[in-house]
């Protein structure tokens, strides 16, 4: 069995469009990589915010508490 030496056209095509077509996905896979992080950067200052409305959410429990003992004591 022998192998011919010389390259044609259609091969070159194909291995360009192969690469091409690597190319593409590689981008498209970057990108999406790109979105899934920008998305965890927005949640993590989302739970960040959150973490900071339940510890005013804790204090305004306490102060209502407060509240309530004050209003009970004065009424009897």
């Amino acid at each position: 069995m022998e192998i011919e030496k010389k390259v044609t056209i259609s091969l070159i095509m194909a291995i360009l469009i192969q690469t091409g077509g690597a190319l593409v996905w590689a981008g498209a896979a970057a990108e999406r990589i790109s979105n899934v992080e920008a998305e965890l950067n927005d949640r993590k200052s989302v739970s960040e915010r959150l973490v900071r409305v339940e510890a005013q959410l804790e204090d305004v429990r306490a102060q209502l508490g407060r509240i309530e003992r004050r209003v009970e004591a004065g009424d009897e």
